[in-house]
């Protein structure tokens, strides 16, 4: 398994003395691989103590949670199923009690149906919305009661809710783009309390899901205006800046991290 240290960007040594979030506590939903991994360390690079969400693979998000550890800030790996409400309102109140406070949430857990849209069937949908929505709302609901002012909210959604070029998607595409209305509304509700709700929308990112050496990696490669997949580090360096205080005036917006992909 990967070194998600590796995957950072810019590299560790250069956030010598940055700690932009030195002395905030975070959570990370699905935090264990991939695009979440590289959040959650980057926000502990940055001087955070990082709480992370798991469905099942324990080892990976006990091992991200080694990696902050080693860098001096607090870890904490919370198994929790994002379709299930509960379990969902649960981890932030537990990372929130254990943290003593809660200053970041980064809504990342989310499934990934892909299928002709007359094989979708009523399981599909459901898991689909209650992961990719549901869970994001919930998820900020509880931390929002949580949150002191110049509190940080940043969902990642899709690049397919900006461009959807192949087929299959539509039940992704419809879950991710229902995030841009709920960051919308979400930054008016919390906006009087000084706390800033923005969506991010990745594009190709070299990750187990969507590995840049996979069957269709060339194809996707050239939808990209520059030519190639991101990093898991490029998504985690625009979450981390927006989670900072250098972005306080920003709310309710939608940034692309997608090489180009939607122009």
């Amino acid at each position: 398994m990967a070194d998600y240290r590796q995957l950072l960007c810019p590299p560790a040594d250069m956030l010598d003395g940055m700690n932009k979030s030195e002395g905030k506590t975070a959570l990370v939903t699905g935090g264990s691989r991939g695009i979440g991994a590289a959040v959650a360390l980057r926000l502990a690079q940055e001087g955070a103590d990082v709480a992370l969400t798991y469905e099942r693979d324990e080892a990976s998000a006990a091992k991200v949670v080694d990696q902050i550890e080693a860098m001096g800030r607090r870890g904490l790996a919370i198994k929790a199923d994002s379709a299930d409400v509960a379990a969902v309102t649960g981890a932030v109140d537990e990372a929130a009690e254990t943290f003593g406070r809660l200053d970041i949430l980064v809504n990342n857990a989310g499934v990934f149906l892909v299928a002709p849209v007359e094989d979708l069937g009523q399981a599909e949908f459901d898991r689909t919305m209650a992961v990719n929505i549901r869970a994001p709302f919930v998820a900020s609901q509880a931390a929002a009661r949580h949150m002191g002012d110049g509190g940080r909210i940043v969902s990642i959604g899709s690049n397919m809710a900006e461009r959807a070029v192949f087929p299959g998607f539509s039940l992704y595409a419809m879950s991710k783009t229902a995030l841009i209305g709920m960051t919308k509304g979400l930054a008016r509700d919390l906006g009087p309390r000084g706390i800033t709700v923005n969506l991010v929308h990745p594009g190709p990112t070299d990750t187990d899901a969507n590995p840049a050496d996979g069957p269709n990696a060339e194809a996707i490669r050239g939808l990209t205006a520059l030519g190639h997949y991101a990093a898991p580090g490029d998504i985690a360096a625009t979450v981390a800046f927006l989670a900072g205080a250098d972005a306080r005036y920003i709310t309710g917006t939608t940034v692309s991290v997608d090489g180009g992909f939607a122009v």
